[in-house]
């Protein structure tokens, strides 16, 4: 895909998912402005260090991206965190942290880059399957991109004409090139885990031209784990009473 001189702002895009969305866009030609809360540690063409969570930042850098480059064509809504949830003594201002670089972030970039969109204009927010399956302690991370979905359809409707909003909800996504287990790769229908790549290529098709009649959907890349059903004792399952174990 060919993005020569569109303009891509990516946030959280110092590290894992978001670092490999900025490096691809650089390679297919795009200038991008990444902002996050760690040292810059990518490619890209301008970098803003700074806390979403904070409007005057979510202010700062729109305004340096547009005095910079003048509009925009993509906004990737990347970065979020976990504080886990109720078993681990999440506080409220933790809880309202999450969900504040989680989903409140997203909705003021899109409402403060609106007026720059160029033609063909679309934003990518990065959501989770977790948005509709959990594990324990994780309340502050799902809510945080259960909302993130949500906001997706909501904004296509509002943005229609205007901004195509699409979302991609990763599952297990390997970010640190670890060496795993056969059978964390073997309970995957896709027998592997997720690669950085696996989402960034997706991000991309949603923002070119072949995807111009997809908006307010949400995808879920997940090797299909989402979709396979799971009982005790039932095609290598089990159940020890704690957590289930994929068998020989």
């Amino acid at each position: 895909m060919n993005f020569n001189e569109k303009i891509v702002a990516v946030t959280g895009g110092a590290n894992g998912i978001g670092k490999c969305i900025t490096e691809e866009f650089k390679k297919a030609g795009a200038k991008v402005a990444v902002v996050d809360l760690d040292k810059n540690e990518v490619d890209c063409d301008f970098y803003y260090q700074g806390d979403i969570a904070k409007e005057a930042v979510l202010e700062s850098f729109t305004k340096q991206v547009i005095e910079r480059f003048g509009k925009l064509d993509f906004l990737i809504n990347n970065a979020c965190l976990s504080r886990k949830g109720i078993l681990s003594g999440c506080t409220c201002d933790d809880f309202n942290y999450v969900l504040r670089v989680g989903i409140t972030a997203p909705y003021l970039l899109s409402k403060l880059f609106l007026p720059y969109f160029s033609e063909n204009g679309a934003i990518v927010n990065i959501s989770s399957t977790r948005a509709a399956m959990s594990q324990e302690d994780t309340e502050s991370y799902s809510a945080a991109k259960g909302g993130i979905s949500a906001l997706t359809h909501a904004l296509a409707v509002s943005l229609a004409g205007r901004v195509r909003v699409n979302s991609i909800a990763p599952g297990w996504i390997d970010t640190t090139d670890g060496q795993w287990d056969d059978y964390d790769k073997k309970q995957h229908p896709v027998k592997r885990i997720g690669r950085p790549l696996d989402i960034a290529r997706m991000v991309m098709y949603l923002c070119c031209e072949d995807s111009g009649f997809i908006t307010g959907e949400n995808i879920t890349i997940d090797g299909g784990m989402s979709k396979q059903m799971i009982y005790h004792n039932d095609h290598g399952w089990s159940y020890d009473g704690n957590l289930l174990s994929l068998m020989e």
